[in-house]
C-alpha cells in the first residue's frame, strides 16, 4: 500500500512507561489484536491460561506512570516498522476524523507507543508475548514491533499490508471506544458473563471490518498482492487456526476473536465496501 510519509504534527506520541527500545514491567490493555493466542503459539503458552490472564489484568488496571515528552519524528524513525506504523497512523487519522465530524461525534486521535519486552499503560501491564493492543483508558495504541517479525516468519503473514492491518485493527478499537461501542460491550459482558466471549468476538470482527474500511477508502493506494497479504494475516490469527497450531482442541465457545473464515470475511467486507456502516457485526450475527 503506497502510503505517504507521516506528518509529525499528526502523530500523538503516547506517554507509557516502556518506550522504544526499552521495556520493563508488564502491561496488558483491553482490545488486543490476538494477541493472547498468538503469544500462545509463538511462546508455547496454554491459550486458555493466557486468555484468563487478560481479564485479571483488566480488573487490576491502574494509571500509567508519567513519561517525558518524546519527539514524534524520533519515535517514528526508530526503525522501518516504526516508520510504517506512523505512516499508517497518519493515514488512519486523516481518514476517520472527517467521518466523526460528519456524524457530529467528538473525535480524538489515539496516541502511539512502541515498546519492547514490556510496558505499562492506562490498562495495566503488558508483555511482548501479548502483542499489539489498544488501551481505552488512555486511548493508546501499543506496539512491540518485533511482533511483525513473528507475524512474517512464524505465522506466514508477510508483506507491509499485513502489518498495516494490525495497526488498523487496533485503530478500529479506538473507533469503538469513541462511538461508545466498547463501553456497551463491556457493560453487556458484565450483565451476562456467559455471553462475554461471543460479544468479544463480535467486537473483534468489527475492528477487522473497520481495518478493511480504511483500506477500502484508499483503493487507489492499494498495490497488487495487498489484499492477499491482509487476508492471509487475518486467517493466520483466527482462533481456530491458532488453537490448532498450538496443539489445542478447537473449541468455538472459547473463541475471543473469531475463526479464520470469519476474520477474513469481515476484513474483506470492509475492503470491498469502504463503508463503516457495513460493519455491523452485532446485528449481522444475531
Amino acid at each position: 500500500m503506497r502510503l505517504t510519509r507521516f506528518d509529525p504534527s499528526n502523530i500523538k506520541v503516547g506517554g507509557g512507561g516502556g518506550g522504544f527500545p526499552g521495556g520493563g514491567g508488564g502491561a496488558m490493555g483491553c482490545g488486543t489484536l490476538v494477541i493472547a493466542l498468538i503469544g500462545a503459539l509463538v511462546f508455547g503458552i496454554d491459550p486458555r491460561q493466557l486468555i484468563g490472564s487478560m481479564d485479571s489484568v483488566q480488573q487490576q488496571a491502574g494509571p500509567a506512570p508519567a513519561a517525558g515528552p518524546q519527539d514524534a519524528t524520533q519515535l517514528c524513525e526508530a526503525n522501518r516498522y516504526a516508520l510504517e506504523s506512523c505512516n499508517a497512523l497518519d493515514s488512519l487519522n486523516r481518514t476517520w476524523q472527517p467521518l466523526f465530524q460528519q456524524a457530529n461525534i467528538k473525535y480524538e486521535q489515539p496516541s502511539l507507543q512502541f515498546y519492547s519486552g514490556g510496558t505499562r499503560s492506562g490498562c495495566g501491564a503488558a508483555q511482548s508475548s501479548m502483542g499489539p493492543f489498544y488501551c481505552p483508558a488512555d486511548q493508546g495504541i501499543y506496539i512491540d514491533t518485533s511482533f511483525y517479525d513473528q507475524l512474517d516468519k512464524q505465522l506466514g503473514a508477510k508483506g507491509d499490508f499485513a502489518r498495516y492491518y494490525v495497526i488498523a485493527h487496533e485503530y478500529g478499537h479506538h473507533v469503538q471506544y469513541l462511538t461508545g461501542t466498547e463501553e456497551q460491550v463491556r457493560r453487556a459482558q458484565q450483565q451476562d458473563p456467559s455471553a462475554a466471549n461471543a460479544l468479544q468476538v463480535k467486537m473483534e470482527l468489527q475492528a477487522d471490518c473497520y481495518a478493511g474500511v480504511w483500506a477500502g477508502k484508499h483503493k487507489d493506494l492499494i498495490e497488487p498482492g495487498d489484499m492477499k497479504e491482509g487476508l492471509t494475516a487475518a486467517s493466520a490469527i483466527g482462533d481456530d487456526t491458532l488453537m490448532r497450531n498450538a496443539g489445542q482442541q478447537v473449541n468455538p465457545e472459547s473463541f475471543t476473536h473469531g475463526s479464520s473464515a470469519e476474520r477474513m470475511r469481515w476484513l474483506k467486507r470492509g475492503l470491498d465496501t469502504g463503508n463503516e456502516d457495513a460493519c455491523d457485526t452485532f446485528g449481522s450475527m444475531k
